[in-house]
């Protein structure tokens, strides 16, 4: 069995990992999903998510923005991810399952505002963040 996590707020893909406040876990069987659960995050900062995602038996991520030290947790914990994924969690899922999800591996973080008030959206070839964007 398959576990795949999306970052989830309103039934879509939440924009900021770091500040996720819940996932929905869906279990796939044979290229399907079997189940699904919309799980809180509760007090757990952006450093604990990918230990809480690990604990729960997740081994993919789907998330909009997301940055460097999460990348980092969330890969040695063995977790797959896709990155800059935009719209219906339910249907990016379906996506992902039919090989045709729309991400972005470069995608490191999005909605995040800096003191200058720069969004940190992606952008073409790649953005550095400085570090500081919900890793």
């Amino acid at each position: 069995m398959k576990r795949i996590a999306v970052t989830y707020e309103n039934g879509l893909v939440f924009q900021h990992f770091g500040h996720s406040k819940q996932f929905k876990v869906y279990d796939v069987e044979n290229g399907k999903v079997v189940s699904s659960q919309v799980v809180s995050t509760g007090e757990s900062g952006h450093g604990a998510l990918a230990g809480l995602l690990a604990q729960g038996g997740v081994d993919t991520l789907i998330c909009g923005g997301i940055g460097g030290g999460a990348r980092t947790a969330l890969a040695q914990a063995g977790i797959q991810l896709y990155p800059g994924v935009q719209g219906g969690a339910d249907q990016a899922v379906e996506a992902l399952l039919a090989g045709s999800l729309q991400y972005d591996p470069n995608t490191v973080c999005a909605h995040h505002a800096h003191g200058e008030g720069h969004d940190c959206a992606h952008h073409e070839g790649g953005h550095s963040c400085g570090g500081h964007c919900g890793d």
